[in-house]
């Protein structure tokens, strides 16, 4: 199959409806590639040690892998790494609140979004619910809350600056009545099937539900929740999906889709976590590797470091660095930073561009104006943590970190076509 790049981002617009958390785009994948002939393996049970196709999942992050046949003990990895959160709102404890008539929810910030894009918009609940016998139930609520901004008529100086108070004004309201009679996680309980009292524990986010769209004079542009960065996360699936029907040899393809990047990465399913070591570990004992042959397999891997970047913005160049200035439908970034808030060096960039060119892909480079400190990814932390080269890139976005972000059409499928020419070595 060879979609163009407007089926790739139709497919990635259903993968974002039906991801609303990371738990659901986990498990999303992980079902996409059990049809795909990989199989689902727990970690707590023993693995086969022989090549083929699997998928675990941990949480919130899942990691895949194709290991060939013919592969050795000292077989080098192809690591696509990504992330499965975003900058939300993650219901508090005790979270059914409200006044005046209203139900309100209680919310958390998580991570870094732009507040006043989440005004005025429906959004759901999801995530997971626990009961105490420690099954895990998802939930997703559809549209229920809205972060109602205040009518111009009672600030009049709102389009002069618009200040938002995370603990004040960040309260979604999601009914009317009486908040000592009502109970949001009752609702919750509800919608997964499973009785309030047997819950004890929740991870629950919010999210937009305006369905992703394709726009512009012609149709060149894509506007959607999460992009930043199941946009990477779609790729490499699709990447990998690819491999499962053409990969005979070469080196073993992983895509690891990790948690908690938007607040730092540090948990168990997060890149500074040991979820991706415990993986190839338990991969190259299935192989029969000792010490010494690991250490030959990750000095013959590679990881590419999958988060999206910056497009120049029309209104705010002087905020980017004046000679790269990526625009979108450019090609996918390769992000470089000298104080190693990315990971990209020389050998690193001479393999993306010749891969890049092995798979007719255009590319941009990104570096940050240097009076605007850029962001990081999971890039140092793989590649602190394993020793295994790194290189950050990602899809230009404007609208980062706002509840519906922009990209261009043709950026996502060829990151896609990059990721599949990364798998097939």
């Amino acid at each position: 199959m060879n979609p163009t790049p407007h089926e790739h981002v139709t497919d990635l617009g259903e993968y974002v409806a039906a991801s609303p958390s990371s738990f659901h785009a986990a498990r999303t994948a992980a079902d996409r590639l059990q049809a795909a002939g990989f199989t689902e393996l727990r970690e707590d049970s023993d693995w086969p040690a022989v090549p083929g196709k699997y998928v675990v999942v941990r949480d919130g992050a899942f990691i895949a892998w194709i290991v060939p046949d013919g592969a050795a003990p000292g077989t080098g990895f192809n690591i696509f790494g990504t992330h499965t959160d975003s900058p939300t709102f993650k219901l508090k404890p005790s979270p059914t609140t409200g006044k005046f008539g209203w139900l309100q929810a209680g919310v958390e910030v998580y991570g870094g979004p732009l507040l006043n894009s989440w005004l005025d918009r429906e959004l759901e609940l999801a995530g997971r619910l626990v009961t105490l016998d420690g099954v895990e139930h998802l939930v997703a609520t559809g549209p229920l809350l809205r972060f109602p901004q205040l009518a111009i008529h009672l600030d009049r100086a709102v389009n002069e600056g618009l200040k938002l108070d995370k603990q004040q004004h960040m309260n979604p309201v999601w009914g009317l009545g009486d908040p000592s009679a009502a109970d949001l996680l009752g609702l919750l309980a509800a919608k997964a099937g499973v009785d309030r009292e047997e819950i004890g524990g929740y991870d629950v986010v919010a999210a937009d539900t305006q369905p992703a769209r394709v726009f512009g004079a012609d149709s060149e542009f894509f506007a959607s929740g999460r992009l930043d960065n199941l946009s990477s996360v779609h790729a490499g699936l699709c990447a990998l999906e690819a491999a499962a029907e053409s990969k005979t040899g070469g080196s073993i393809a992983v895509l690891a889709a990790f948690d908690h990047e938007e607040v730092g990465s540090g948990s168990r399913s997060g890149a500074a976590g040991p979820f991706l070591e415990d993986i190839l570990a338990r991969i190259s004992a299935g192989l029969g590797a000792g010490t010494a042959d690991s250490q030959r397999a990750f000095a013959a891997s590679f990881c590419i470091s999958a988060d999206a970047g910056h497009a120049v913005h029309p209104n705010y160049a002087e905020r980017h660095d004046p000679a790269n200035r990526p625009v979108l439908n450019g090609g996918p970034l390769l992000k470089i930073n000298a104080n190693q808030r990315y990971t990209t060096d020389a050998p690193g960039a001479a393999y993306w561009a010749a891969l890049c060119r092995e798979a007719g892909v255009p590319y941009q480079e990104f570096v940050s104006n240097n009076s605007i400190p850029c962001g990081s990814t999971i890039g140092p932390l793989t590649a602190t943590r394993l020793g295994i080269r790194t290189i950050d890139v990602g899809i230009p976005l404007l609208s980062m970190h706002s509840a519906r972000e922009m990209a261009g059409v043709e950026d996502p499928f060829q990151l896609s076509r990059a990721a599949g020419a990364f798998f097939a070595r």
